[in-house]
């Protein structure tokens, strides 16, 4: 039997939190394993634990969602986590994104969605809700039509966007991983971006994934 998917839960709102346990308490496919009301608090519990999925409030007290996830990647740079708001503003979003986030979805999402989101994540994809995605795909003023890639570019991106190493690319479609590692360069060229998480957020204000 496959090891649950373990989840730590960060929310200044005690209700929110046993709101969460609650909708996963009969998934056998997840374990609380952790919560904390501070985002301080949640940071040295974390570093003496494996947990798959943290979930994060944006507005909490001592430090935003944003510096949180910051504050995270530096202790552990693998560490994935998921943005849970009742902001949808797209500033927002991109900040989080910048910071790490492996998704984001909305106070206001079912449980399927949640489950759906965590599923994903944990296995190394990302996962932005309806709403959240909508906003991100107001494409930036910024972002010129010119940039077009190859049908072989757009589906590296969707496996990049999905965690997938070069090995692991090349493996599904047939290629080495020095190619696949030439073709992320050409596409992070042509969209003029420097880091995984900006070339999600332009994947996904292009709708090249979802």
């Amino acid at each position: 039997m496959q090891n649950p998917i373990t989840v730590f839960i960060i929310d200044d709102h005690h209700m929110l939190i046993d709101g969460i346990k609650a909708l996963l308490l009969n998934e056998s496919e997840f374990k609380i394993v952790g919560e904390a009301l501070r985002s301080t608090e949640a940071i040295e519990r974390v570093k003496k634990m494996n947990v798959d999925v943290m979930i994060t409030d944006i507005n909490m007290p001592e430090m935003n969602g944003i510096q949180f996830a910051n504050a995270i990647r530096r202790i552990k740079p693998e560490q994935k986590i998921l943005a849970l708001s009742m902001f949808g503003d797209k500033a927002v979003i991109t900040d989080m994104i910048d910071a790490g986030v492996k998704g984001y979805v909305l106070k206001n999402t079912g449980k399927q969605e949640l489950i759906t989101a965590l599923k994903l994540i944990a296995n190394g994809g990302t996962y932005f809700s309806g709403d959240v995605a909508k906003e991100l795909n107001r494409v930036d003023d910024n972002i010129d039509k010119r940039y077009v890639l190859t049908p072989r570019e757009r589906e590296i991106v969707r496996h990049v966007a999905q965690g997938l190493s070069h090995t692991e690319i090349g493996e599904r479609i047939h290629i080495s991983p020095r190619t696949v590692d030439t073709h992320r360069t050409n596409i992070m060229r042509k969209l003029e971006v420097h880091s995984i998480a900006e070339l999600i957020k332009i994947a996904l204000q292009l709708k090249i994934i979802d």
